[in-house]
């Protein structure tokens, strides 16, 4: 059973948070008021995932951050961003942070990035001799449109990752979270065509359409291509779709704050953060992610 530590100044904001989190999941629950007390808890047993805000007495949201990503690497820290906090978000981001998510949308994203990244967090870490001597991987996966390959890929990529000891448990997470956004908008906003604003405005409505696509053509036929390689010095991922692409500059620009709130500049600010480098193909439907070793 995974143990979430909420931090937030707010008891009422505490408990709302672990209301949210109670509902379906199996999860236990720590609460502190500041980051200096979350990091005496942390330090004393780590939490499985830290939910933190921002503004708080003694130390905030961004010294929380930094001083676990110091000391404790393999905790994840999801930051609660109030409207106007956006510039600080993509700092935090920068710095360690495995997500985040706006306070206007709490009730219907944060269980789901919570969720996300445990998942990530938990992924089989176990090292076979053998493979802790492979200097370099390389896969090609031709996925159809179902979303749970996604993690099936993203949890094989993990495992390699961890025998290999390219990054830290936490760079090895935000690996993770970007490599699952890149593919789930190559699916859905690229094969299945589906404006992520559906999802904004009505998620109902957004699954429907996404379960009837992927049983209808000329959908159901397109594929998603996946080149993975993992060596000692980075990772590279190339991904792409069948769908008609897109005209790159009207991707919202993921450094611009004013983006942060919508669900589509949020998993584009995420790949963009999370990777040393992102390209894309003219067309539109390929995605180039590459992260380095910086050690």
């Amino acid at each position: 059973m995974a143990t979430v530590l909420i931090v937030d100044d707010s008891p009422i904001d505490r408990r709302l948070a672990e209301g949210l989190l109670k509902k379906e999941t199996d999860l236990l629950f720590r609460f502190a008021a500041d980051g200096k007390e979350a990091f005496d808890q942390i330090q004393q047993t780590p939490p499985d995932v830290v939910v933190t805000d921002l503004q708080m007495p003694e130390m905030n949201g961004m010294d929380l951050v930094r001083a676990v990503r110091a000391h404790f690497p393999e905790v994840p820290v999801i930051l609660v961003t109030a409207h106007g906090s956006e510039e600080i978000a993509v700092h935090a981001l920068s710095c360690g942070a495995a997500g985040y998510v706006p306070k206007a949308r709490l009730a219907n994203e944060l269980r789901d990035t919570v969720e996300s990244v445990l998942g990530a967090a938990h992924a089989k870490r176990h090292h076979a001799r053998l493979m802790a001597r492979v200097t370099r991987n390389q896969w090609n996966f031709t996925l159809d449109n179902d979303p749970s390959l996604v993690m099936a890929v993203v949890d094989h990529m993990q495992q390699h990752v961890t025998r290999l000891q390219l990054f830290d448990e936490t760079g090895r997470i935000r690996l993770a979270i970007a490599l699952e956004e890149a593919l789930l908008n190559s699916l859905y906003h690229g094969n299945l065509e589906i404006s992520s604003k559906l999802r904004e405005l009505d998620l109902k409505a957004y699954c429907v359409l996404a379960d009837e696509r992927r049983r209808s053509g000329p959908y159901a036929d397109r594929i998603v291509q996946v080149e993975i390689t993992l060596s000692r010095d980075e990772a590279v991922f190339v991904i792409r779709d069948e769908g008609p692409g897109f005209d790159l500059s009207s991707l919202p620009d993921p450094r611009d704050p004013s983006n942060m709130e919508g669900s589509s500049g949020r998993g584009l600010l995420l790949i963009h953060t999370f990777m040393d480098e992102v390209r894309y193909n003219a067309k539109g439907n390929e995605i180039t992610m590459i992260k380095r070793r910086n050690d």
